[in-house]
């Protein structure tokens, strides 16, 4: 591609990083404390770091501290003027809490999560729709618990969980929270906190009653799997009529028993709609504590729990976290939250370019002309004309 013709004031990076830059998170910063008892270290050129290391899935702090020696006269349009030694940014890792790189990633995930918007269902239900699940990063080292057995020389590496709540509108998580790997998929109904009217979808992992009777109490919605074991009482069987989808099998209210805090048996009442997946030609049961929306809406819904799991993969895939710069929890939560707003302003350039090329092909190019003066715009357009899209040949079968 001819530089010539295509110069742009600043290069890629810059103009990802304009999307964050100081006049944005320098009151993040200050209401985090992120500075605080950090001389040389602040916390913008610390981010700026991270933030080259996960977009360059670098491995070590020994390719950071090159990677932006390299480019040591374009940091200026990053707003930093020095390359952080690998042993300044390892003590920045270790000591200053993740939670000042969470609290960058709010503020920006509130900026950018209208630009995200896009879901065929009803407006109404996805702007109160929350997806959850959670997704293992494996570690080399035993620093936090992991399960499975263990290995013949007795040692066991670690694991992170990341338990994560998605926005049903933006695609993007609203609520993280890490654990090690052994610890139960339910231990995010600690802390997790949603507004009334909520939806949230699960699956059955999360299967806790006394959880259901919180929800109810609280004014938020559930959908999710009944367990194949479940034993309930049905209490009412729905009539169907003419405008009933034929994929509805079955709708009962049904009646569950569980214990309470306090040792005492208690019941709660809820809703079971039996789906048939007419692709996998298998049927579906959910249960719910919404007697709102129709049956054919409750199944659509939890299918639409599947956009989780291509988030996951979606991370995985464009910024793999096999290898962590740091060897100790806090860094290697600072790498993943880091990650996560690489993912989010990335797809906020993607959207804004309203391009149809795949994700990761362009995180790709991305990556690969990261400190190149030239406008995204241009970039992709002498990409799509290089590779224009190949139409389906006819078939020789196929009648004129």
């Amino acid at each position: 591609m001819n530089q010539s013709n295509n110069y742009f004031g600043q290069h890629i990076f810059s103009q990802l990083v304009s999307l964050c830059n100081k006049s944005i998170l320098s009151p993040v910063i200050k209401r985090a404390n992120g500075n605080h008892y950090y001389k040389r270290l602040k916390t913008y050129e610390h981010f700026i770091a991270m933030l080259y290391c996960v977009v360059t899935s670098s491995t070590s702090l020994r390719e950071i501290e090159a990677g932006l020696g390299i480019a040591q006269g374009k940091l200026n349009h990053l707003g930093i003027d020095y390359v952080p030694p690998r042993s300044t940014l390892s003590d920045g890792n270790k000591n200053r809490p993740s939670c000042v790189f969470k609290a960058i990633y709010e503020e920006l995930y509130q900026l950018y999560k209208a630009r995200l918007s896009d879901s065929s269902l009803p407006k109404a239900v996805m702007e109160r729709l929350f997806l959850m699940d959670s997704t293992v990063f494996g570690l080399f080292k035993a620093i936090l618990k992991t399960t499975g057995r263990h290995s013949d020389n007795g040692r066991k590496k670690g694991g992170i969980k990341k338990n994560t709540v998605l926005h049903g509108s933006s695609l993007m998580p609203c609520f993280i929270d890490f654990s090690a790997a052994a610890d139960h998929d339910q231990h995010i109904y600690k802390s997790l906190q949603l507004p009334k009217g909520s939806y949230l979808v699960f699956d059955k992992g999360y299967n806790n009653y006394k959880q259901y009777a919180a929800f109810t109490h609280a004014g938020v919605f559930f959908i999710t799997r009944q367990m194949e074991n479940a034993a309930y009482d049905t209490t009412l069987e729905c009539l169907h009529d003419d405008t009933t989808p034929d994929n509805i099998l079955k709708e009962t209210i049904i009646t569950q028993t569980y214990t309470d805090e306090n040792g005492d048996k208690q019941t709660i009442r809820l809703r079971r709609v039996a789906w048939w997946n007419e692709k996998q030609q298998k049927a579906y049961e959910f249960i719910t504590n919404n007697y709102e929306l129709d049956a054919q809406t409750i199944a659509l819904l939890y299918k639409y729990r599947w956009k989780i799991e291509l988030f996951f993969k979606k991370l995985k895939q464009n910024f793999p976290l096999q290898y962590f710069v740091g060897d100790n929890q806090n860094a290697i939560e600072v790498q993943i939250w880091v990650s996560l707003i690489a993912l989010l302003l990335l797809s906020v350039v993607h959207r804004n370019h309203n391009t149809k090329m795949a994700f990761s092909v362009f995180v790709t190019i991305i990556k690969l002309h990261l400190f190149n003066y030239i406008g995204i715009k241009q970039l992709l357009e002498g990409y799509r004309k290089k590779h224009p899209k190949k139409h389906p040949q006819t078939s020789l079968f196929e009648s004129g």
